[in-house]
C-alpha cells in the first residue's frame, strides 16, 4: 500500500466520503465537463493521498479545494496550450487506441507519422492518451520540455492539415 498504514487508509477514505462531493462541483464549475471533473476529482485526491505523511490535514477543505483548483486550472492551461480542438483530440485519441489494423486506420496512421520519427508517436500516445503532462512525457521519452512542445505542435499541425483536406 506504498507505506500508508490501514489506519491512514481509512482515514483517507473518511476524507474521500466527507470531501469527494466539494470537489466534484469544484471540478466541474471550473471544467464544464462531467468526465472531466471526475477524472480531475480521483487526480485530487490520488496527489494528496500520494503525499499524505507530508501535508497539513489541519484543514482539509482547504487542502482539497486548492488543490482542485490548481489542478483544474492545469488542465485548463494544457487544454488550450494544446491548440487541439475537439475534432483533432478525437482523431488523435481514436488512432492511438485503434485495435483495428484495416486500411483506413494504417493511412491515416501513415499519413500523420510519415514524417515524423517513431518518438513523436511514443509522445503523441503519452501526452494525449495517456494524459501526461508535458513535464512528465519529457522525463519519460529523454528529451526537454520544450523538444517534446515543439514536436507535438508539428504533429498537432499535420492533424489539422490532414482535417482540412
Amino acid at each position: 500500500m506504498n507505506g500508508k498504514t490501514k489506519t491512514d487508509s481509512t482515514a483517507f477514505s473518511e476524507l474521500y466520503e466527507t470531501y469527494a462531493p466539494m470537489v466534484y462541483r469544484r471540478c466541474m464549475a471550473m471544467l464544464k465537463d462531467d468526465a472531466e471533473a471526475k477524472d480531475l476529482m480521483q487526480n485530487v485526491f490520488l496527489r494528496v493521498y500520494e503525499r499524505m505523511d507530508s501535508l497539513d490535514l489541519s484543514q482539509p477543505s482547504s487542502l482539497f479545494w486548492n488543490t482542485a483548483t490548481r489542478l483544474c486550472l492545469n488542465r485548463i492551461r494544457d487544454l488550450s496550450r494544446r491548440g487541439l480542438n475537439v475534432d483533432s483530440s478525437e482523431l488523435l485519441l481514436n488512432i492511438a487506441c485503434a485495435e483495428d489494423d484495416g486500411l483506413e486506420a494504417r493511412s491515416v496512421l501513415s499519413r500523420i507519422f510519415s514524417r515524423e520519427q517513431e518518438l513523436t508517436r511514443t509522445m503523441a500516445v503519452l501526452h494525449y492518451v495517456d494524459g501526461m503532462t508535458l513535464e512528465e512525457t519529457a522525463e519519460t521519452v529523454g528529451l526537454s520540455v520544450s523538444g517534446v512542445r515543439k514536436r507535438l505542435r508539428s504533429l498537432q499541425a499535420r492533424v489539422k492539415n490532414l482535417e482540412v483536406k
